[in-house]
């Protein structure tokens, strides 16, 4: 896995729209300091807060990590076609580690109208503190697990076998409450996450 330049590569996204720091920060909601901070890379943002920022951009986290695909390239099946796009982990932490959230995505996201993602929660994990919302639909399968999640007001427990479909532009969370790791294979339907 490659290492990104998180910081730059939000510079060149900033820079493409002529955004100043102070501009995406306002559209976002969040500091311009924290933008500055994150562009010099002496922060790191959790996914929650990039996501945020991403949104202020209008870039989903799967196309601001997508590496770009060779020519044609449409299909995809095999187990190296999956890229993580969570930033803690594509700066080479172990998930375990760093308590991270893996979300390996199969494919591109500017390719397919649909996105679809492994994603592997470790145990004590979560989305973040702050709720966060895109313009989709999601929907997913716990794998192995129990993952709660919190959509609006409302939160519930899901156990292996159990599934989700709601609607992404409610503000929601992930937070893995068990011993051990949740896995869950998800879709987004547009690819904004």
């Amino acid at each position: 896995m490659r290492d990104v330049d998180i910081g730059a590569r939000l510079k060149a996204f900033r820079e493409a729209q002529d955004l100043s720091q102070r501009q995406l920060a306002h559209v976002a909601g969040v500091t311009g300091s924290m933008i500055s901070m994150i562009e010099q890379n002496r922060t790191s943002p959790s996914v929650a807060t990039l996501k945020k920022i991403l949104s202020g951009l209008k870039i989903s986290l799967g196309a601001f990590f997508e590496e770009t695909p060779p020519d044609g390239m449409k299909w995809h099946f095999t187990r190296a076609e999956l890229g993580e796009i969570n930033p803690e982990i594509k700066r080479g932490a172990p998930p375990e580690a760093a308590k991270a959230i893996s979300f390996l995505q199969v494919g591109g996201a500017g390719t397919s109208a649909l996105q679809m993602l492994y994603e592997h929660y470790p145990p004590g994990a979560d989305t973040g503190p702050e709720l966060y919302s895109h313009e989709a639909e999601e929907a997913g399968i716990v794998i192995d697990g129990q993952i709660e999640i919190t959509v609006g007001s409302e939160t519930r427990l899901l156990n292996t076998g159990d599934a989700y479909l709601f609607n992404s532009r409610l503000a929601h969370r992930f937070r893995n409450p068990g011993n051990t790791p949740c896995i869950i294979v998800s879709a987004c339907t547009p690819p904004t996450f």
